[in-house]
């Protein structure tokens, strides 16, 4: 029976060298706790950069949600076609006046269209001229563009024959007519009846049509303003907006023949949207440029303090080389220094940038909007640059000859 050797020497583990995990993350806090008001001022530079990012994007982001929100409040249902000219040909002219009724049986994805003919002339009114925006038009111009009536009522399809007019809200001001319904203006050589006055509509940017500054027409009286009237546009309503590309398409294809030497152009309003998203986008990465610019400055602020932290702990720095301590080990230990500061100035500057871009939004009376990757970009960004200028200091430190820095005072 073997006995066991007592003399026999027992394996044990070898210890972890350096210092534990506790001790790497506390240290650099009670550095910088040292550091007293100088980590401070950096910790405030780091967190107005981030602020500035945080902030500037979620602005950006909001205010191009708005543009959006706005535009396709005005229709995102409309489609517009005009007839341009073809260049090198020999021109015949574009249509008169369209049958609306023989288009909206063709087109299924089309509920409502109305051709315009844009012209502008003289217009007397109580002995005094004016210069105005002519529209004639058929009756369906009111239910593709939602018009309302101030006063009055809008053409009909029994006024194609006669000489009556509806005046846009603003052009009415301008005639300043003692008693609009029923008074005579003279447009060209003859006098038209005003049956009605639409109340303001507003600019809409997808229709080019000054419906507040014009006289409306039956588009069948146009020609006893202009011997050759053309027409300028056809504004359409679709039925559904996600096939309203197609009903463009098709749009196109029934008008093309009724102008063969014209070309015919379709614009939709997602056309219109997909530009204003990315001029905002554009925009709001301006913005991030700019407020990149003081998170570069905090960065700067950040270095500053760590290269005077350095200088002023050369001795500690040696006698910490002389007990052991690897190159890696000092660049880790003022690089955690530097990723503290930055880290916490990142979070605090996150925060107060969220609150600074809601705090816009709110007063600027639109819908606020959290962008989703404004605190990643802002967090990490800042991290990042107050890592990239520690680095410096951090590699200087490592690279110092323990007996040099024991002998500074």
């Amino acid at each position: 029976m073997s006995r066991s050797n007592p003399y026999r020497m027992t394996e044990e583990k070898p210890l972890a060298y350096g210092p534990s995990l506790r001790h790497t993350l506390t240290e650099p806090l009670a550095s910088l706790r040292l550091l007293g008001r100088r980590s401070l001022l950096a910790l405030v530079g780091i967190t107005v950069g981030c602020a500035s990012v945080v902030a500037l994007l979620n602005i950006g982001h909001n205010a191009a949600n708005e543009s959006i929100k706005m535009f396709r409040g005005l229709g995102s249902d409309i489609i517009v076609a005009r007839f341009s000219a073809v260049p090198g040909v020999n021109m015949s002219p574009a249509p008169a006046k369209l049958d609306t009724k023989a288009a909206t049986r063709s087109l299924s994805g089309i509920a409502h269209i109305a051709p315009a003919i844009l012209y502008s002339t003289d217009v007397y009114a109580a002995s005094r001229k004016h210069n105005l925006s002519i529209v004639g038009t058929s009756p369906d111009l009111q239910d593709v563009m939602n018009l309302h009536i101030g006063n009055g009522r809008f053409l009909t399809i029994y006024d194609s024959q006669s000489t009556y007019a509806v005046l846009g809200a603003n052009a009415a001001k301008e005639l300043n007519l003692v008693e609009p319904i029923g008074s005579q203006i003279q447009v060209g050589n003859y006098l038209f009846e005003v049956v009605g006055i639409l109340a303001k509509q507003g600019q809409n940017p997808l229709i080019p049509l000054p419906m507040d500054d014009a006289i409306v027409l039956p588009i069948e009286g146009m020609r006893r303003i202009t011997p050759t009237p053309e027409i300028n546009s056809i504004i359409a309503r679709g039925r559904r907006t996600e096939t309203l590309p197609e009903d463009a398409i098709a749009l196109k294809d029934y008008l093309s023949p009724l102008a063969p030497d014209h070309s015919v152009q379709v614009q939709i309003p997602q056309q219109l949207l997909d530009g204003i998203k990315k001029q905002s986008q554009t925009f709001s990465y301006l913005l991030a440029g700019v407020g990149s610019i003081s998170l570069l400055v905090g960065g700067i602020g950040i270095m500053n303090l760590m290269i005077m932290n350095v200088s002023e702990r050369r001795r500690e720095i040696g006698v910490r080389m002389a007990l052991g301590a690897r190159p890696w080990d000092i660049t880790v230990l003022f690089l955690l220094e530097a990723g503290v500061l930055t880290s916490v100035g990142a979070v605090t500057g996150a925060i107060i940038g969220v609150f600074a871009g809601w705090l816009f939004v709110e007063v600027s009376e639109w819908e606020f909007s959290l962008f989703a990757l404004a605190l990643p970009l802002g967090i990490i960004s800042s991290v990042a640059i107050g890592l990239f200028f520690g680095l410096y200091p951090a590699r200087s430190a490592a690279r110092l000859e323990p007996v040099q820095a024991l002998r500074d005072d």
